[in-house]
């Protein structure tokens, strides 16, 4: 383990974030950086403390190393005189309980839903070798089974869970980089993704589209609004009373069993009465047309769009 510093220019000053790191050796002699601890801006003497506490100081070298662990039955290398640590193996117990049966179980939903078979065309390997199926079929049963950031999952989840043993992967798979990477990638199939859940849904419970709800939500970034004009985030009307931070709009289309048929994210400064119109459209592209019963806030659907709806063929 060691101390990482990100420095950040804010108003001019720099600030120093201080994290401790651990390397993580993987298959294919790849290593891969896990943080272990978010130690944030720390002072001069908070610094020295930790790296007594990780490192420890070769006088020979005249720089800190960090501490290294060997077996108490074999000679210390000679490398390692005066920072090894020898630890008797025979009176060490090992203990990691890990989450099985909830894993087990959202990989057999993942498999049921045809997942599997429908990311693995969508998603080939990588050409270093990154599985990105793995790592989508990760996020997912992650997000089903302990909702969380990507962040957590890289850090904590996936240690507590059987998810490496069930996808026979090591920890590389959770690389903090490749989790969000692998989202973008998911991005570009959402309408392909959607007919194939559909079709699945049907199949297996029935589902149908003749009942739709509808709605809108926001969320909001605390983030400087430096951003450019074609850029989502924008000021707009705040559902959280946060009207001094920018946000997106999210609207989402569901079936009264909760299944979702549709969603976009929209700037932050879209009208909620300027959005109906696109919806229906995507909806009927997508799953074709039908008397459907259409539920939303009366504040969302204008006169305009009611009487186009009403003269549809079939009515929408």
């Amino acid at each position: 383990m060691f101390l990482r510093c990100h420095a950040r220019i804010k108003d001019g000053k720099e600030h120093r974030y201080w994290s401790v790191v651990e390397n993580r050796r993987c298959g294919r002699g790849k290593v891969v950086q896990r943080q272990v601890l978010y130690l944030g801006e720390i002072n001069d003497t908070q610094h020295e403390s930790w790296c007594r506490t990780i490192e420890v100081f070769d006088d020979k070298r005249e720089r800190t190393l960090p501490l290294a662990l060997f077996p108490a039955d074999r000679q210390l290398p000679n490398f390692a005189a005066g920072f090894g640590v020898q630890v008797r193996l025979k009176e060490m117990e090992l203990h990691r309980p890990r989450q099985w049966g909830a894993c087990w179980l959202a990989c057999d939903l993942y498999e049921q839903l045809g997942l599997d078979e429908f990311w693995g065309e969508c998603l080939p390997d990588g050409r270093e070798g990154t599985c990105w199926q793995h790592i989508l079929q990760t996020l997912v049963c992650y997000r089903l089974i302990d909702p969380g950031s990507e962040w957590r999952l890289h850090r904590q989840w996936f240690e507590q869970s059987a998810m490496g043993d069930l996808l026979d992967e090591d920890y590389s798979l959770v690389e903090k980089n490749a989790l969000y990477r692998c989202l973008d990638r998911v991005l570009e199939h959402k309408e392909q993704l959607f007919g194939h859940l559909r079709q699945r849904w049907q199949d297996l419970f029935g589902a149908g589209c003749e009942v739709l709800l509808y709605d809108l939500t926001s969320t909001y970034f605390e983030s400087d609004p430096l951003f450019a004009e074609t850029d989502k985030r924008q000021f707009g009307y705040s559902r959280d009373k946060r009207s001094d931070c920018v946000q997106v709009v999210i609207g989402l289309i569901i079936t009264p069993e909760g299944f979702p048929l549709a969603y976009e994210v929209l700037p932050g400064n879209t009208s909620d009465k300027t959005t109906l119109r696109q919806f229906l459209r995507k909806i009927e592209e997508q799953y074709g047309k039908a008397e459907r019963v259409w539920l939303m806030d009366r504040g969302v659907p204008t006169e305009e769009v009611l009487t186009e709806m009403r003269a549809s063929v079939p009515p929408r």
